[in-house]
């Protein structure tokens, strides 16, 4: 029968108790640096492996970390924002470096996700990103909140939102993309997205245009803002309602790229060349806006890292922390549809 070693063996050999042993593997703060790499490396002569199971029965945590993505549309179109999606990577190697596993899930909001995650122990903590309707997803965090669920969330930060949200600074991008088109020579800006309280993050992205305008002497006409969804389909749709207003416009900010990839094939339809007859920049900055002809103009909002703050920012809630919500800033990316060299400006 082939001997195992165990954590007792690595104590005798480090010159340490059992529990720093423990601890040590676990990446607790109480061992020093030097310690814990002469037992990890003990470990690794030794061909030790963590029982895990063992260790999350004794200390009676999971040491998993559930990520669940909801629907932002009608159930039926099942599809996740790509956005979200490259947020998973840094996400993935963030719960790796910490030592958790990550469980991902796609939800409907109308579910009781909660209970199926951390109340019945799958995870000691949930990543929550996308919400569809915020006015229906803030009672779910309300309740989140009465019922001390480790959670933290991507998304809008304002004073109602609880610490620990991560989001972006959305009237800073959306300023920078109407600047731009300012700067550009572009007077008659129309916003494609659902600017209201159903939707704050794209709310606060019009906000940020329509200050930039005015700070440039333009006055922003309500006309030219479109509802959409965040999605090609609804982007397609709310551009040519654009074009059967029948208004003068040189210039479209669309609050998230999907929504520009629609609405650069309905103008490409109605005969209109970007960016010679109009201009148009996006937000988000996910693979496929460079890909567009002409390539996208847009907002990047960092995701990789977003992805490791959102796995740091738990991970200090469950330690009992109480860490502040963060908002990152954004970037201009600039290239065609804006006729712009590829470059990144703060």
């Amino acid at each position: 029968m082939t001997y195992k070693p165990t954590s007792f063996d690595i104590a005798q050999r480090a010159g340490v108790s059992q529990p720093t042993v423990s601890r040590a593997l676990r990446g607790h703060p109480s061992v020093s640096e030097a310690t814990r790499k002469r037992i990890e490396a003990i470990a690794a002569q030794l061909n030790y492996a963590v029982d895990q199971n063992a260790s999350r029965l004794r200390s009676g945590t999971t040491r998993t970390l559930a990520l669940l993505f909801f629907e932002e549309s009608a159930p039926e179109d099942g599809q996740i924002n790509p956005f979200f999606l490259s947020m998973l990577g840094a996400i993935s190697r963030a719960c790796s470096r910490q030592g958790y596993d990550l469980l991902a899930s796609f939800q409907e909001l109308s579910r009781n996700w909660h209970v199926d995650y951390e109340d019945s122990h799958k995870a000691d903590g949930i990543m929550l990103l996308g919400y569809g309707d915020y006015e229906a997803y803030r009672d779910k965090l309300a309740l989140l909140e009465r019922e001390g669920t480790h959670y933290v969330r991507w998304g809008a930060v304002n004073a109602e939102n609880p610490d620990g949200t991560i989001g972006c600074d959305n009237r800073l991008g959306g300023q920078l993309a109407a600047r731009h088109l300012l700067d550009r020579g572009y007077r008659r800006i129309a916003f494609l997205g659902d600017a209201s309280s159903r939707a704050p993050e794209i709310e606060e992205r019009y906000r940020g245009a329509c200050d930039a305008m005015r700070a440039n002497g333009v006055t922003p006409d309500p006309a030219l803002c479109v509802s959409a969804e965040t999605n090609e389909a609804s982007g397609y749709s709310a551009a040519q309602q654009l074009l059967e207003r029948d208004m003068d416009f040189d210039a479209v900010f669309a609050a998230c790229d999907l929504i520009a990839v629609g609405a650069m094939r309905a103008f490409e339809e109605a005969g209109l060349s970007i960016p010679h007859d109009l201009g148009i920049v996006g937000f988000d900055d996910i693979p496929i806006a460079a890909l567009t002809s002409p390539p996208l103009t847009t907002i990047s909002q960092d995701p990789a890292h977003a992805g490791t703050m959102l796995v740091e920012t738990l991970i200090a809630k469950i330690r009992g922390e109480a860490p502040p919500a963060m908002m990152l800033t954004p970037h201009l990316i600039l290239r065609h549809s804006t006729q712009a060299p590829i470059t990144v400006l703060d």
